[in-house]
C-alpha cells in the first residue's frame, strides 16, 4: 500500500525531510514520495509547505557551494503545480507561540505545523518522531509506511 492511501483528504502538508528524500533520491524514501509529487504535478492532490522547508533545504547546498542543487530545491518549492509554499505571517507566528507554549516542539517545527494548520491541512507528512500530536492534524511517519 502506498503513501497516498495513507493520506485521507484535503490538503497534504510535508515536512522538509520529504523534499530531500524525493530530490535527492533517497533509497528508502523516494519510491514511496514519487507518487505523491507525481499526483500534485497532475492537480489531484494539493501539497502545502512552509516557507521554513526552503531555508531548511537551501542549508546545505549553499554550504557546499551546489548553486545547482540549490536552484533546483527552489524551483521544485515555487514553481511546481499543485504544491504552495506558505509565507510565514504574523498569524503564523502567533499560532507556532501557541503549539510551543502548549508542547515541546521547537520553532521551526512549529512553524511547519501552524502553516499546515492555517492550510486547512488533515496530514502531516513527516519523519521526526519529536513532532506532537494535535487533535486536527494527523501526523503520518514516513518510516511507517515503508
Amino acid at each position: 500500500m502506498g503513501l497516498i492511501a495513507h493520506l485521507g483528504s484535503g490538503p497534504i502538508a510535508l515536512d522538509t525531510a520529504c523534499f530531500i528524500y524525493f530530490l535527492e533520491q533517497h533509497p528508502d524514501y523516494s519510491g514511496l514520495l514519487r507518487p505523491l509529487f507525481a499526483a500534485a504535478d497532475r492537480e489531484e492532490i494539493q501539497l502545502v509547505t512552509s516557507a521554513v522547508t526552503l531555508l531548511e533545504v537551501l542549508v546545505v547546498p549553499y554550504r557546499a557551494g551546489n548553486t545547482a542543487l540549490a536552484a533546483r530545491y527552489e524551483a521544485l518549492l515555487t514553481r511546481s503545480r499543485g504544491l504552495t509554499m506558505v509565507a510565514v505571517d504574523r498569524t503564523h507566528m502567533r499560532m507556532a507561540a501557541q503549539l510551543r507554549a502548549r508542547t515541546s516542539v521547537r520553532t521551526p517545527d512549529a512553524l511547519q505545523l501552524s502553516a499546515a494548520l492555517i492550510s486547512g491541512c488533515s496530514t502531516f507528512v513527516t519523519n521526526d518522531r519529536r513532532l506532537p500530536t494535535w487533535p486536527t492534524l494527523r501526523v503520518v511517519q514516513l518510516s511507517d509506511v515503508v
